[in-house]
């Protein structure tokens, strides 16, 4: 199987989470509360990394289950929940499993983000609830000098969709694994594409622009 990009950093990472991003991982659960909902029932977390927001998903009422390709991660997600390492577009369930699932902050970590959503749409029953919580595609990425919260600026490169280590941060998560971009339109597009009715948007920010996107994505009955 591939090793993951966040094989090398699993530590550093665990401790990111946990620590030095503490206030912007607060932002995300107030997101998935939100537009998540509670259970009960099986919840997936995809690329559910060292599994930081199990606790939350338990919190409301959900069974969280979590997929990665990080087997360093992993090492950290398996006190948190039940495992299994595989690739998000290819996901160890049957069709219709789930009644929940959730994509938290790693569809930058992958080629094809968009086949993911269609795995996802695959093994959620009808009815059942994606829920994506990102970085904003419009104002966070390689394209974005976010060094002034209170003025971003973005160049040319909004439209460039392959995998670079090129940011404003020379110590952050992208200086040390990269990231492909989605644009906007993409992200969209591949939300219906996989069959799945969009109910609703959340943007969130620490300053006036706003660093996270979340979507809620229902599949029809």
């Amino acid at each position: 199987m591939t090793t993951a990009a966040y094989d090398a950093i699993a530590d550093w990472y665990e401790d990111y989470v946990t620590n030095s991003a503490s206030d912007y991982s607060r932002r995300v659960r107030d997101l998935l509360a939100r537009l998540l909902g509670t259970g009960p029932g099986r919840c997936l977390d995809v690329c559910c990394g060292t599994g930081a927001y199990a606790a939350e998903l338990r919190r409301l009422g959900w069974d969280p289950v979590g997929v990665d390709l990080s087997a360093g991660q992993l090492r950290y997600a398996r006190a948190r929940l039940p495992v299994a390492r595989a690739d998000a577009t290819a996901l160890p369930l049957p069709d219709a499993a789930v009644p929940a699932a959730v994509c938290v902050l790693a569809h930058t970590d992958m080629p094809d983000y968009p086949a993911t959503i269609a795995e996802a749409a695959r093994v959620l029953a009808p009815g059942g609830r994606l829920v994506h919580v990102g970085v904003h595609p419009c104002f966070c990425g390689a394209f974005a000098d976010r060094s002034d919260p209170q003025r971003i600026v973005i160049d040319g490169g909004y439209a460039e969709r392959d995998r670079t280590f090129r940011t404003w941060n020379p110590t952050g998560v992208r200086a040390r694994v990269g990231a492909w971009h989605v644009p906007l339109a993409d992200l969209c597009n591949a939300v219906a594409r996989a069959g799945l009715v969009l109910t609703r948007v959340e943007e969130s920010g620490s300053g006036p622009v706003p660093d996270i996107l979340a979507l809620q994505a229902t599949k029809p009955t």
